[in-house]
Formats: structure tokens, C-alpha cells, sequence
């Protein structure tokens, strides 16, 4: 059985679907923007826009999409990343951005402690492709799938080693006062082939609309070289002490695209 939490989403009725081509067409474009939109929590009332927690934002926000009235009074805040998808083209460990912390930067200090503040909240993205929210789906009690429009910024372990949240779908996140940091992102495209379809009838190549956006997250110490196998499932867990940071604190944001046809 899956199922699915009201939708927190971009999408506006109305619109007509986009078709995407391998390469690049008069009315069918290649590049797939991701959005971002403001990151929430059960645990308290405050939203907050992505920049907030200082991941990856070093883009022109004028390419952010208009909203309409109904997104500006509910709250939404959707903005450009630097996260984008080719059309049916996979990447592997494709680095969205580098973060370097230092002990005697108060700054660095700050948005570093900010962001713990934000895991053990439990606060949760809400990313935006092709006009729906990816969704993050995941087995809980019973064999049941349990899928959401958000998935989190990390997940916490206590000093009691207590798993909160998301630490209990994953057996390695076991070190005491430890935030483990979600810094990679799977994700799963699914796309519907229109070789048959009437809207289809008058492109070339490979083409097609997408169907389904799904979103793994997961947690990655990446070594300090680049390597084939650096995000691996096998690759260790990036976990941040809740001590106060002590010399250097560097960590890549990365990405992996998956393409698949329905």
C-alpha cells in the first residue's frame, strides 16, 4: 500500500504539459530547471526560504517563476537552484556545490549551528520539477510505503542515542549527538515515450513528457579526491558532531539523475 500526504506543491491547473527532447527543438526543450521553494517543519510555525540554510544558491534569482496569488498568501517561495536535468540523460555524483566551514569565521560558525538547528527540527525541503513536487517515498511499519512532497534536511541522533525521524530508516546513523546531513539526492524521473502520441507526431529523436519525480536523499562523506565510487551506496555517512566545530568543516552537495521510461 503507498500512501501519499496532501501535496505541498507548485503545480497550477491549467497549464499544458511540456514535452522534452534529447536534443533540443523548436517547441521542445532539452534543460529541465529544478525549483525550490521554502523549507518547513511540524515541529514549529516558522518557514523559512531556501538560502536560509546556507546550501547551494549562488544563482540569478530573476529566473525565479512568477507567482500567482494563491502561492504568495499560502506562503510559497519558489527559486531557481543549482540543481538541472538534461532529458533522458543519467548522471552520476554531480557536485551542485562545496561548503567550507572554519572554526574562526563567526559566520561560519552561525550557519553551521543554524542548520543543525534546522535537522533536528526536522525541517523539509520541497523541490519542484516540470510544474510537480519530487516526492520522497520509503517503507515504514506493516511493508506500507509511506510517500511525501518533502523530504528532509537530515536527521538527528540524541546524546542518548536516540534515532529521531529520518535516522531510523538507515542502520549506520548511530553516533551519539550527531546530525547527519542529507548532501545528496537521487533522483528518479520517470517519462511517458511519444512515438504514439498525437503530440509527439511531429518531433525527431527521443522525446517525451514526465510522469513521476521521485527523490531519495541520502547522506555522504565524500572523500577528498574525486573517485567513481563517491557516491556509492556504500559510501560513508556524513555526520556532524554537536560539538562546537573545531578547525575545518568541508563537505560537497552532490547529485545523481535517473531516467526511466513508463
Amino acid at each position: 500500500m503507498v500512501t501519499l500526504e496532501t501535496v505541498y506543491s507548485f503545480y497550477l491547473p491549467g497549464l499544458a504539459p511540456v514535452t522534452y527532447c534529447e536534443e533540443a527543438q523548436v517547441n521542445c526543450p532539452s534543460s529541465i530547471a529544478v525549483y525550490v521553494n521554502r523549507l518547513n517543519s511540524i515541529e514549529t510555525v516558522i518557514p523559512y526560504e531556501y538560502h536560509s540554510f546556507d546550501f547551494c544558491t549562488d544563482v540569478d534569482e530573476t529566473q525565479s517563476p512568477v507567482e500567482n496569488l494563491g502561492q504568495v498568501v499560502f506562503g510559497e517561495r519558489i527559486r531557481p537552484s543549482k540543481y538541472s536535468l538534461t532529458f533522458n540523460k543519467n548522471e552520476t555524483c554531480k557536485t551542485a556545490c562545496q561548503k567550507v566551514y572554519k572554526e574562526e569565521n563567526k559566520d561560519d560558525v552561525n550557519k553551521l549551528n543554524f542548520l543543525k538547528k534546522g535537522i533536528s527540527l526536522n525541517y523539509q525541503h520541497h523541490w519542484i520539477i516540470d510544474n510537480m513536487p519530487l516526492t520522497w517515498c520509503y517503507q515504514v511499519e506493516g511493508a506500507q510505503v509511506y510517500c511525501s512532497p518533502g523530504f528532509p534536511v537530515g536527521c538527528y541522533v540524541t546524546s542518548e542515542q536516540r534515532r529521531k525521524d529520518a535516522c531510523v530508516i538507515n542502520s549506520l546513523f548511530t553516533e551519539k549527538d550527531t546530525y547527519y546531513l542529507f548532501n545528496h539526492v537521487d533522483l528518479l524521473i520517470t517519462y511517458h515515450p511519444g512515438s504514439l502520441e498525437d503530440w509527439g507526431s511531429k518531433l525527431k529523436g527521443i522525446y517525451g513528457r514526465i510522469v513521476s519525480a521521485k527523490v531519495v536523499p541520502r547522506s555522504i562523506k565524500h572523500p577528498t579526491k574525486s573517485a567513481d565510487t563517491a557516491c556509492a551506496a556504500s559510501a560513508p555517512v556524513l555526520g556532524l558532531k554537536g560539538s562546537t566545530l573545531k578547525g575545518e568543516l568541508r563537505f560537497n552537495y552532490t547529485y545523481s539523475v535517473y531516467w526511466t521510461v513508463s
